[in-house]
């Protein structure tokens, strides 16, 4: 019987090194921020963003959001670093 050679793992590591830091980086150059609070407070900071951010320059945009059981909301603010 033969030993059982092992594929070499180089091109995996490096692969998976690649996808762990684009999963950290965001991958992209936007700028995000998540918040949870009350859904008022919650409506209200997103409105800060859109006049702080306007969407037109900044590509501002509520990522994601989901309701929570305390009745909190958790969301994601997405925008550009700068408006060009």
């Amino acid at each position: 019987m033969s030993p059982i050679t092992r594929p070499p793992l180089a091109g995996l590591r490096s692969q998976l090194e690649r996808s762990r830091r684009a999963r950290e980086g965001g991958g992209d150059s936007f700028v995000r921020e998540t918040f949870t609070l009350p859904r008022e407070a919650a409506r209200l900071k997103a409105r800060e963003w859109f006049e702080r951010y306007p969407k037109a320059a900044y590509w501002t945009q509520v990522e994601s959001w989901r309701m929570l059981p305390e009745g909190e909301i958790e969301f994601t603010m997405r925008r550009l670093p700068t408006a060009d």
